[in-house]
């Protein structure tokens, strides 16, 4: 097997194991900056503290992804970024208005702190919002025209909820008191909107896009794909029956609802997966053709060994030094 074929598929794989990761966890902390508008104002100070240890560092993945699409993709990335141009200048927005709120509501006198927290829960929505719009371009081959809009409007409704799911997922994990069953409550109101959203979106993509039609519903690719759906509903059903249980006592399945939610994510990113591999530009170009020379992949792939770990075990160091139950975030 040459190592023109295999090394593509390596680096996609990275890729999309970056953009999972992102997902997951930028997604609690852009969920949790979201939902920070329907606390008080005590609420929303444990809530900033319960991410504020991860949510800089969780956007790291986010720029491996995007820099491995780059250096090992460079045709799909031009490609991509000229399609995407304003929804990319739209999220950057939102996560610098995130960034800015974050850093001045702790230093703002009490009369702007309101004011510093809705910026950042408008970031959180703007950036969210953003993602799922570049995720419904992508799955409908980038066409701008008033059903690809509505259709990529609707992925980022369905991106706002699930975030927001994963957000109540670690509000639960992460805090006790009057303010965890606030979140169990907004957890339950989440679910059911992105389910909703999962279901319109899984009805109107194979209507949208021929080639997914296709790759769904021909044989044998429809047993194939079949156990991502019936695991997605039966992950769908324990949390709703765990979240109408919670909290308990021992605050032993308090985590619970985090993993089941990023379940969903991992289950979701496998039915994307599934649907456009080999693609890297839907209907234009295959992995194969947009990845570079074997060689620059070799020094690549070699930069990638390095970073990764380091990645992984910061990643790792800091939650396990911030694990537990939130306490007041400090800056002196």
């Amino acid at each position: 097997m040459e190592a023109s074929f295999y090394l593509p598929i390596i680096f996609v794989g990275l890729m999309g194991l970056s953009m999972l990761l992102y997902a997951v966890l930028d997604g609690f902390d852009l969920g949790v900056g979201m939902l920070i508008s329907r606390a008080d104002a005590a609420e929303r100070e444990t809530m900033i503290a319960s991410i504020g240890p991860f949510w800089d560092a969780n956007e790291t993945w986010l720029v491996l992804g995007i820099g491995i699409l780059l250096i090992a993709f460079p045709l799909a990335h031009g490609i991509i970024l000229q399609a995407l141009y304003l929804p990319v200048m739209i999220m950057l927005l939102g996560l610098i208005m995130r960034g800015v709120a974050f850093d001045f509501r702790a230093k703002a006198r009490a009369e702007h702190k309101e004011r510093w927290d809705r910026t950042f829960c408008i970031g959180s929505a703007v950036a969210s919002i953003a993602q799922g719009f570049m995720l419904g371009q992508f799955i409908i081959g980038f066409s701008y025209s008033a059903i690809g809009i509505a259709f990529s409007f609707l992925i980022g409704f369905s991106v706002c909820m699930g975030y927001m799911l994963i957000g109540s997922g670690w509000l639960i994990w992460k805090t006790e008191g009057n303010l965890q069953l606030r979140a169990i409550r907004w957890a339950r109101r989440a679910l059911r909107g992105t389910g909703v959203g999962i279901v319109a979106v899984s009805m109107a993509t194979p209507i949208l896009s021929p080639d997914i039609f296709h790759k769904w519903f021909s044989f044998p690719n429809i047993i194939g794909l079949a156990p991502i759906p019936l695991m997605t509903v039966a992950l769908f059903v324990a949390m709703e029956v765990l979240l109408k249980r919670l909290p308990r006592k021992d605050d032993h399945w308090s985590w619970l609802p985090f993993a089941l939610t990023a379940g969903m994510y991992v289950l979701c990113f496998n039915g994307l997966a599934f649907s456009f591999f080999p693609m890297i530009v839907p209907g234009q170009m295959t992995i194969w053709q947009g990845a570079s020379a074997p060689e620059a992949l070799w020094v690549i792939l070699f930069g990638v060994i390095l970073v990764l770990p380091m990645i992984l075990g910061y990643t790792y160091f800091s939650y396990r030094v911030f694990s537990g139950k939130v306490r007041d975030l400090r800056y002196d």
